[in-house]
């Protein structure tokens, strides 16, 4: 007769588990062989960079008709970070807005770049060589802008970029097996806003529509550090009207090639540069008229954002007479939208 032998549950239980603490975690055998980065995220939700004009201490909300706050970005809706070691293309994780702890995996040194992923127009390129990784926005075009292009000849017109962020942490060592490490990264923003103001002298209450356009601008900012590309565009906007005139609150990555400050770097003279600006009206008879104006030394002593103003601008009553029948329409009035958001990179997901 064969006898079994019966063992309480609990010691089956404390024997495996000795047996389990008596040999080391092996790499085929452990379930969770993480070697983690624990990722903070610190925001800095700023809408423009003070070079002397003091804006946010001398802010009249009365004159401007909003608070300085108010054109603070928002808090963004997710992280996209890349993870740059020993593989050719980078490892691309997302993440939320507070951060996360991500396995970055093994193979020595890592770098780590993070943006935020809930853009419109902004197009990355080059992301799989830190070097020259960049963004810049989508084309836009307008056929009546003939004079300010041929002052301009060189440029791409473009969206208003959307509000970024980015962050590039560098030599992160490897993790060791079973350990987290704490980064923190700090989220700054490359692009700033501009406000725009046109004020009229006379004139106002004859304009239907009015749009503008600001040449000169940077085309592109590369994500490793902030720095503006030397390429210029001209941005293009729709404006609203006030009391005053008109007003626009325009997104920009800033003057070109600029090296930021607040990356750890001093600005330069671009004194040489020239900055147009546009208005252009649509008349409640239907009639179009354009402005232009050189605002070269305001655009160079702010060049991350501020607010830019022009004046003395008149629409005579004559040049509103109604002749005959009219339709005011916006056929002719909307611009042409190249929208291709493609990276142009394949990633290894984790």
């Amino acid at each position: 007769m064969k006898h079994s032998i019966l063992r309480p549950a609990g010691v089956t239980a404390v024997c495996a588990t000795l047996m389990c603490l008596s040999v080391s975690c092996r790499k085929d055998l452990c379930y969770d062989h993480f070697r983690k980065a624990s990722v903070a995220l610190d925001w800095e939700l700023v809408w423009e960079r003070d070079y002397g004009h003091h804006h946010e201490a001398g802010w009249d909300e009365s004159y401007h008709g909003f608070s300085y706050g108010y054109l603070s970005p928002a808090m963004p809706e997710g992280v996209t970070m890349l993870t740059y070691g020993q593989d050719p293309m980078p490892t691309e994780t997302f993440m939320g807005v507070e951060g996360a702890d991500v396995n970055i995996g093994e193979g020595g040194t890592h770098s780590m770049l993070l943006y935020n992923n809930d853009t419109e127009y902004i197009v990355l390129s080059d992301v799989a060589s830190l070097p020259v990784a960049r963004a810049t926005t989508t084309s836009r075009s307008r056929s009546s802008l003939k004079n300010l292009q041929s002052m301009h000849p060189d440029e791409r017109s473009v969206n208003p970029p959307d509000v970024l962020f980015a962050s590039f942490v560098d030599g992160v060592p490897e993790i060791g097996i079973h350990e987290k490490e704490a980064i923190s990264a700090k989220m700054q923003p490359l692009v700033y806003t501009y406000v725009i103001r046109y004020e009229f002298e006379h004139g106002a209450e004859h304009v239907a529509l009015a749009r503008g356009a600001l040449a000169g601008m940077a085309e592109a900012v590369y994500l490793r550090d902030g720095v503006t590309s030397e390429e210029c565009a001209t941005l293009l906007y729709d404006c609203s009207m006030t009391s005053y005139g008109a007003v626009a609150t325009v997104r920009s990555f800033g003057v070109p090639g600029f090296p930021d400050e607040y990356y750890g770097r001093t600005p330069r003279s671009r004194s040489d540069r020239v900055y147009s600006l546009n208005l252009e009206v649509r008349l409640t008879n239907g009639t179009i008229k354009e402005f232009l104006f050189d605002v070269s030394d305001q655009i160079a002593l702010q060049p991350r954002g501020g607010v830019i103003t022009v004046g003395e601008i008149r629409v005579e009553d004559s040049e509103n007479q109604v002749t005959g029948d009219f339709n005011v329409t916006v056929d002719d009035w909307g611009d042409a939208e190249d929208v291709d958001l493609s990276v142009g990179v394949e990633f290894q997901d984790k």
